[in-house]
């Protein structure tokens, strides 16, 4: 086995060899080929492609993900869609910039700016000023064709819940270190909740958003913001590698089960 291979890659070496199946990773892991008999399946990322292409594309579209809840009516964090100005006026209109300063001045507590698609909690901005909006998305804009900007609110808890159709393989909350954000990238840690209250309120409202946008496998985060549970993000690719470093036996459990569904075992 590779040296330095994500938990993803290696989870799918274990399932494979326990059933049978031809691997063949690609493009340094971030592609990889299943081969049994004539049954090929692919994973792409962190997807390993239960989920339709729809519900994909919606779970990686921040601004794409709120609007949907808003309209099924499942507590949400607004994510404002704006465009890069470099695709043109015909696309992006005059008045993008504008639009900005009037979330920035309606959210004197500041506003969060991040990537419209992309994980990890990176290129995130907190900004409170327009010199800070300024700064923030012509860093975004310079990698990306489009950002959002949702209001920045004071997170009293995140959890993330890892879905397999309505069922809650994994529930965990991130502990905060010393970053503003909660990102496990950023050095927040994943601490396993039990049966309880919180727990039971996270599952419920993250079953609730896979079902409006239609998602069979993926990571839900939900925040408490003012004692109130709501969604921030879907993710399609459901990725577990600082939880696989402490939990590596629930992580593989967890991927196996999809990797069932995958290749219709029971």
């Amino acid at each position: 086995m590779a040296g330095g291979e994500r938990i993803f890659v290696q989870a799918i070496r274990r399932y494979s060899a326990d059933h049978g199946i031809a691997v063949d990773v690609r493009a340094g892991g971030w592609l990889i080929a299943m081969r049994r008999g004539n049954e090929r399946r692919f994973a792409f990322g962190y997807d390993i492609g239960l989920n339709s292409a729809i519900a994909h594309r919606l779970a990686n579209d921040k601004s794409a993900t709120s609007e949907v809840l808003a309209l099924t009516g499942v507590s949400c964090i607004a994510h404002h869609l704006f465009l890069n100005p470099k695709l043109g006026g015909n696309v992006v209109g005059a008045g993008w910039r504008d639009a900005m300063l009037e979330l920035l001045h309606e959210n004197p507590q500041g506003v969060v700016i991040k990537p419209n698609e992309g994980t990890s909690g990176r290129s995130v901005f907190k900004v409170t000023n327009e010199a800070e909006l300024d700064h923030a998305t012509g860093e975004v804009f310079s990698m990306c064709t489009g950002l959002v900007i949702s209001p920045y609110v004071a997170i009293e808890d995140e959890v993330r819940v890892v879905l397999l159709s309505d069922v809650p393989l994994v529930v965990y909350s991130k502990q905060r270190g010393t970053d503003w954000r909660h990102n496990l990238d950023a050095g927040a840690k994943p601490v396993l909740l039990a049966d309880g209250e919180t727990r039971t309120a996270c599952v419920k409202l993250a079953t609730e958003a896979a079902r409006a946008i239609g998602i069979v496998f993926a990571s839900i985060d939900v925040v408490r913001v003012d004692g109130e549970w709501r969604v921030l993000e879907i993710n399609s690719g459901v990725m577990m590698e600082a939880l696989g470093k402490l939990h590596p036996e629930l992580v593989q459990a967890t991927y196996d089960a999809a990797l069932d569904r995958v290749f219709g075992e029971n």
